[in-house]
């Protein structure tokens, strides 16, 4: 009895050992996309209020659990039973991600009147700030959702050899470190003025060295805001060229002549152009058609 105890045991020990180096696997394969969506999500979370830049953090992260929620069992099911789908489902993606990179783009050479910006009026009505705040929940939701799923898929495709347990332990793990990991640096980097604030409330003028560091940290934020939107633009043009240049091979082949980046970017702008012109022809051709 004890010696079947012990050997159940020592089957977890494996188990846990395999799931922990075939994690590591995983983790390097994914760090880039988790690099990109670091840098799309701190741009979705930025804009607001700095008493509401925690809550609109938190539904985020909500949101985001949710969706690996939905996405892993889905995954997990089409790997088994119908693996042709998920090329599919990681184009129609990229599209979303491009056109979105291609309207930031646009719209800041472009702008347009009916554009609401990044931040609701100044003398904006408490329903208006909410309605906004919802607005950009939303958007930040969808764009997590799409990046999730290239993650997930590329975690799964590390272990695609071995078991499914170890297949579920290591995706699962890896889903749950990209939300933690993401929105915990995300709510540092939008809370770093009010650390700053402290830091200096706290010195109250006794050491120049700390009222430096806390006025750098709030100086430094509206560059780390205004950086990481043009890195999350970026990026999200890059996952989306990514995205073709890796499951489309003539795509990929056409512009082998250059960096990988470089044909990337190019890749996913013009997957975002073509993308945009469609919307903005359907728009046009919506009000004939109610």
């Amino acid at each position: 009895m004890a010696s079947g105890f012990f050997a159940v045991f020592d089957d977890i020990a494996v188990l846990l050992d395999d799931v922990a180096a075939m994690s590591k696997i995983a983790t390097k394969k994914t760090a880039g996309i988790l690099g990109d969506d670091l840098a799309v999500n701190a741009q979705k979370a930025s804009g607001f209020a700095s008493t509401r830049e925690l809550p609109v953090l938190w539904a985020i992260s909500k949101g985001s659990f949710i969706n690996k929620l939905i996405i892993l069992p889905i995954v997990f099911l089409l790997s088994a039973f119908a693996p042709w789908m998920i090329v599919p489902i990681l184009l129609i993606g990229g599209v979303y991600l491009a056109y979105e990179g291609a309207e930031k783009i646009y719209e800041y050479f472009v702008p347009h009147k009916k554009h609401r910006g990044d931040r609701p009026p100044p003398n904006a009505s408490k329903e208006e700030i909410l309605e906004h705040e919802k607005v950009k929940i939303k958007s930040a939701i969808v764009t997590d959702f799409i990046l999730s799923i290239e993650i997930i898929i590329i975690a799964l495709g590390t272990v695609m050899e071995q078991s499914l347990i170890i297949q579920i332990l290591v995706v699962s793990l890896i889903a749950f470190l990209a939300t933690v990991g993401v929105y915990g640096l995300v709510a540092l980097i939008v809370r770093m003025d009010d650390f700053g604030y402290k830091i200096m409330q706290i010195d109250n003028g006794k050491n120049r060295l700390t009222k430096k560091i806390g006025q750098f940290l709030v100086n430094a934020l509206p560059w780390v805001i205004k950086s990481l939107t043009i890195i999350g633009t970026l990026a999200m043009l890059l996952v989306a060229g990514g995205i073709y240049a890796h499951n489309i091979h003539q795509i990929g082949d056409f512009f082998s002549f250059l960096p990988s980046m470089l044909g990337e970017f190019i890749i996913g702008l013009i997957v975002g152009v073509l993308a945009l012109l469609g919307m903005m022809a359907y728009k046009r051709l919506k009000p004939i058609h109610p």
